[in-house]
């Protein structure tokens, strides 16, 4: 009995932890003018970072390897950074590294450790064709091919956030809680599922979740159909499985702007829409984005 009770107890446990852990940084943040919002850092979380400094001149940061990019809010006092953690960061403490640069050169030291909380993610069994679980030699080759063309797109974000506001869901159709599962395909493939499964029937008009610029609009091999809109500093949108493109690589769109078709192209078990956000080559919760206000930011 006792060891049943202290197994029912440790996650317990390690959820308090982290929101006492959460509820000292804050106290630590805003007395030296920092917030992260979610104040609970989870893996897969995106993160708005928030330093009050009107007077400063510029800031640069560093968090999980990533480079941290900041810019003014609307108010002009506050500077922000949208970053996030990915989904398959190990849970511990982690370093937040800024700098702020003050008049006449003088640098004032920001880093502080932040908390990585664990994200209970499912795991869940598919089966798909098998040419996407084991492909041949000239597939392997197209796979590869994509691999470097994505590593490409992704390589060259804007250098000033192109979003405006809060983003939106991209369909009108109920999501699924299958961010972050650990998916087995044909009880061969695990992987993570790093995007948000949205049960759209073929022909749903697939909407920009913010503005930006369309870095990629063509078919993939494990993608389908797939639209990749850049917003500005390495945060990037994807939509995958369309059954029809609606625009083209390099053409700016507005938030809500129609972008295609869902369907069920590339590797798929039927018709949906799979939305993933990636930033800094991080995968983060999109229904996490989705709760950010973030309409007094930019």
């Amino acid at each position: 009995m006792k060891i049943a009770l202290f197994s029912l107890l440790r996650p317990l446990a390690a959820f308090c932890g982290c929101l006492l852990a959460a509820g000292l940084a804050v106290a630590h943040a805003q007395a030296a003018a920092v917030t992260l919002t979610p104040a609970v850092v989870a893996a897969g979380s995106p993160e708005l970072i928030r330093v009050v400094a009107g007077n400063a001149r510029s800031l640069d940061g560093e968090w999980l390897g990533r480079k941290l990019q900041f810019f003014r809010g609307r108010d002009r006092r506050a500077w922000f950074a949208l970053a996030g953690v990915d989904v398959e960061t190990p849970v511990g403490p982690s370093t937040l590294r800024i700098h702020l640069e003050l008049a006449h050169g003088r640098v004032r030291d920001l880093s502080r450790t932040v908390r990585i909380c664990p994200a209970h993610y499912r795991t869940s069994s598919l089966t798909v064709a098998p040419e996407f679980v084991e492909p041949g030699p000239e597939a392997q080759q197209q796979i590869e091919a994509e691999e470097k063309l994505k590593t490409k797109v992704f390589g060259e974000s804007a250098a000033e956030p192109l979003w405006t506001g809060s983003f939106r869901v991209p369909v009108s159709s109920p999501p699924t809680d299958s961010f972050g599962a650990r998916r087995i395909f044909n009880g061969k493939l695990a992987s993570i599922h790093k995007g948000m499964d949205f049960r759209a029937s073929e022909g749903t008009p697939v909407k920009a979740g913010n503005s930006g610029v369309v870095v990629l609009a063509r078919p993939l091999y494990y993608e389908g159909n797939c639209v990749i809109v850049d917003h500005g500093l390495g945060l990037f949108t994807l939509y995958l499985h369309l059954s029809r493109i609606d625009v083209n690589e390099g053409q700016r769109v507005a938030r809500s702007d129609r972008l295609g078709l869902s369907g069920a192209t590339g590797r798929v078990t039927g018709p949906h829409l799979h939305w993933a956000v990636r930033w800094q080559g991080a995968y983060l919760d999109p229904a996490k984005l989705l709760r950010l206000n973030l309409t007094a930011v930019h």
